[in-house]
């Protein structure tokens, strides 16, 4: 298995050169059932916006491979088994990944799997985010009021999509959409002649 670690440590220099933050690295197999290929998934954002338009998926990807073909050649082989390489924007239901994740977005209803249980044997909670505090983080649970829990305790954090969460986040940029869809309206003709 791949050393995320070290992956995460060559990947976020290649992410803050573009400019971006680095949200996540992931290395976990198969998304799919049946799906037998390993993934390396990078989600990153713009600090102004929170967000990747693909032109920023694509310029990441290049440097990030690009990168990892120098240390191949080095002799260091990041990732031994073959892998699909998916660099992508967090969305507005994103993890929560770092500690600045847990103030940005206070006030907002998030789901959480922890490692040990916390109220009566609870490991997945569900509610809105009240903040983290040193390394505790509060949530005022859907079933059983206000928990508190350590950071460390945290498998996996994620917003879930509400009215609320849709209302405060940036708007997506949308350059280039137009383009899309008329390539795609011309191509969908083509087909039909």
């Amino acid at each position: 298995m791949a050393d995320i670690a070290r992956i995460t440590e060559v990947v976020e220099p290649e992410v803050k050169a573009l400019g971006f933050d680095l949200v996540r690295v992931r290395y976990f197999k198969g998304s799919e059932i049946g799906d037998e290929e390993f993934t390396l998934q990078i989600m990153a954002e713009r600090p102004e916006t929170g967000q990747l338009v693909i032109e920023d998926c694509a310029a990441l990807s290049r440097r990030v491979s690009a990168r990892f073909d120098e240390l191949e050649e080095a002799g260091e082989n990041l990732i031994v088994e073959a892998y699909r390489l998916e660099v992508s924007s967090p969305g507005i239901d994103r993890p929560l990944t770092r500690p600045k994740d847990y103030a940005a977005w206070a006030g907002h209803e998030a789901r959480f799997t922890l490692f040990e249980p916390v109220d009566g044997n609870r490991k997945s909670l569900t509610g809105d985010l009240v903040g983290l505090e040193g390394d505790v983080v509060t949530l005022d649970d859907r079933k059983s009021g206000r928990v508190t829990f350590p950071l460390a305790n945290v498998q996996y954090a994620k917003l879930v999509l509400t009215d609320r969460l849709i209302a405060s986040t940036k708007p997506i940029d949308t350059s280039g959409a137009d383009e899309v869809i008329d390539g795609v309206d011309e191509i969908l003709e083509e087909q039909e002649d």
